[in-house]
């Protein structure tokens, strides 16, 4: 699964996704978690970075505390899951990232990882997006992440991992167009593991009240 990640807010945010920056522009944050807010593109008419809450709430729940609120979506039953299969038709989004963290189970103790690109400062998860209308009229944008199957990087520390879309997929999987055939494995199969890097961090990052650039440093 994707229970954290960071994202560092560069001046190439906007370039890199192609989208006019909020102002005042994204705060960069090292250790995101579940209903905490984040920048999510979508694509309307144009390419736009929204403001969005982490944990899906379907439109058509009529009380959201009655519902799991899921952070992350399996590529592999995303079709077949109600909750997800209209969203992905309609409402993909692009989760930009700058890394995420995963947890290694040793015995009963837990070391958790970052894990990032080599090359890449920003790149963004695939995601789907829902919109929530409120008994009070207002409207709630949530998105959840979705994950697919571990590299070999990832697999020695957790056997599930987020859904990183190629550069050149990101386009393709905001176009409304429905994807065909096997297009949904081939954009969301692993990430490959030789452009990825891995290592241990400060356990501080386990309480998401933490939030500064020391969590992504690595540790001995």
């Amino acid at each position: 699964m994707c229970g954290r990640y960071s994202l560092i807010c560069t001046d190439d945010l906007g370039n890199r996704f192609r989208v006019p920056l909020a102002d005042p522009p994204c705060r960069s944050r090292f250790n995101v978690a579940p209903t905490q807010v984040m920048p999510v593109v979508v694509h309307n008419d144009h390419n736009e970075l929204v403001p969005m809450e982490w944990g899906l709430i379907p439109h058509w729940a009529a009380e959201p505390a009655q519902y799991r609120r899921p952070i992350n979506a399996r590529a592999e039953t995303l079709p077949d899951r109600p909750m997800f299969r209209g969203l992905l038709r309609h409402h993909r989004c692009l989760v930009p990232a700058s890394g995420f963290y995963e947890w290694k189970r040793d015995g009963l103790r837990k070391t958790p990882y970052y894990l990032r690109l080599r090359d890449a400062p920003l790149f963004a998860f695939a995601g789907l997006y829902d919109r929530w209308t409120d008994p009070a009229g207002s409207t709630h944008l949530t998105y959840t992440i979705i994950t697919t199957t571990a590299n070999d990087l990832v697999r020695p520390i957790h056997d599930r991992m987020p859904a990183i879309l190629a550069p050149e997929a990101e386009e393709r999987w905001l176009d409304p167009a429905p994807l065909m055939g096997d297009e949904l494995a081939r954009l969301l199969g692993p990430y490959p593991s030789a452009e990825m890097e891995a290592y241990p961090v400060s356990p501080r990052v386990n309480s998401p009240a933490q939030d500064d650039e020391g969590l992504i440093e690595p540790v001995a």
